[in-house]
Order: structure tokens, then sequence, then C-alpha cells
């Protein structure tokens, strides 16, 4: 689904936990994520600093979404 939505000139962030999986898909951007099923918090946190996480984590999702790049690039 993501190369469909960037064929379509829209660029795309896949925030992921495995990332050889994102690269075999084709993903052009991705930002590796927590875990497969917390991917975007870890509940053993307390929620300040599963917040702090959180917002890391899409803070480099709107990162890569608008830096140019050329070819399947991941985002640490």
């Amino acid at each position: 689904m993501v190369k469909g939505i960037e064929a379509t000139g829209i660029p795309v962030v896949h925030i992921c936990t495995i990332v050889p999986i994102s690269k075999t898909v084709g993903a052009n951007r991705i930002v590796p994520a927590v875990a497969i099923p917390h991917p975007l918090g870890d509940p053993k946190l307390n929620i300040n600093d599963e917040y702090k996480l959180r917002h890391k984590i899409v803070e480099k999702a709107l990162t890569a979404l608008t830096t140019e790049i050329d070819g399947q690039t991941v985002f640490q």
C-alpha cells in the first residue's frame, strides 16, 4: 500500500517494528518503532516517559516525511 500511495506523488512514512520487512515491501521512508505489540509506546514506562517516546517517534516520522530522499532510507 505504501508504494501505491507514493506512486501518486504523496510521500509516505512507514513506522514499523521490523525494518527488513519494510525494506522488502519497498517502503522508502522507514522509521523504526518500539516493539510488535506496542509499536508507538512502552507500557512499562510511566505516562510522561511514554508520551515523550511517542512524541519522539512521531517527530522523527514528520522529519522523514519532509526530507528529500533518493531510495529507501531508514531514519534512526
